[in-house]
């Protein structure tokens, strides 16, 4: 199965992430439902799986395989491995990260039927927070030690437990964001 997923990458690499992270994030989302939220299999929204599906595979599935490939063309410094995946982690972080999940909120308040501003304004700044708790250690394991075709599968078997909590914090109504103590748990 590995060398077929290997063959996939090298024929058609885009696609091939596209895919995996469609279904890595409908995964997340299934699993927001039924372990977190314990919906149970009847109350299941396949419609918010399917949203989180068509966002994993139209958007950042493309998104993060060219971000990579661009990271490993332009953020160089030669002779010094270490500032250069310092560098990564910064701009993935800084610019990644932040446009992601400000597209990510509003794209699902559209596909959803409510507005971007009002989703953006109750969950962006407590989301970008949590993931600036997570995902630098994460990228700066993955740049150092993953190689380029592989970068975008670790992010998204990673995210399956991010995506699980991007899913819950999207489907919380605006202003319920307001921290629990005990519920979503910090990151």
């Amino acid at each position: 199965m590995f060398r077929a997923y290997q063959s996939a990458l090298k024929r058609r690499p885009v696609l091939t992430q596209s895919i995996t992270t469609a279904v890595l994030f409908s995964t997340g989302d299934g699993m927001a439902q039924q372990f977190i939220e314990k919906k149970g299999i009847k109350n299941h929204e396949i419609g918010r799986t399917t949203r989180m599906a068509l966002y994993g595979g139209c958007v950042f599935g493309p998104a993060a395989t060219k971000w990579f490939g661009f990271l490993q063309s332009k953020v160089q410094f030669p002779g010094k491995p270490n500032l250069e995946i310092v560098a990564r982690v910064a701009a993935d972080q800084c610019i990644f990260a932040s446009c992601n999940l400000f597209v990510f909120l509003s794209s699902m308040a559209l596909m959803e039927g409510k507005d971007p501003r009002e989703k953006l304004n109750s969950t962006y700044f407590n989301a970008l927070s949590k993931n600036w708790m997570v995902w630098p250690v994460v990228q700066f394991t993955n740049f150092k030690f993953v190689p380029l075709e592989h970068r975008v599968l670790l992010v998204n078997v990673v995210s399956l437990g991010w995506n699980c909590y991007l899913s819950y914090l999207n489907s919380m109504p605006s202003g319920a964001h307001v921290p629990n103590p005990t519920y979503p748990p910090d990151v």
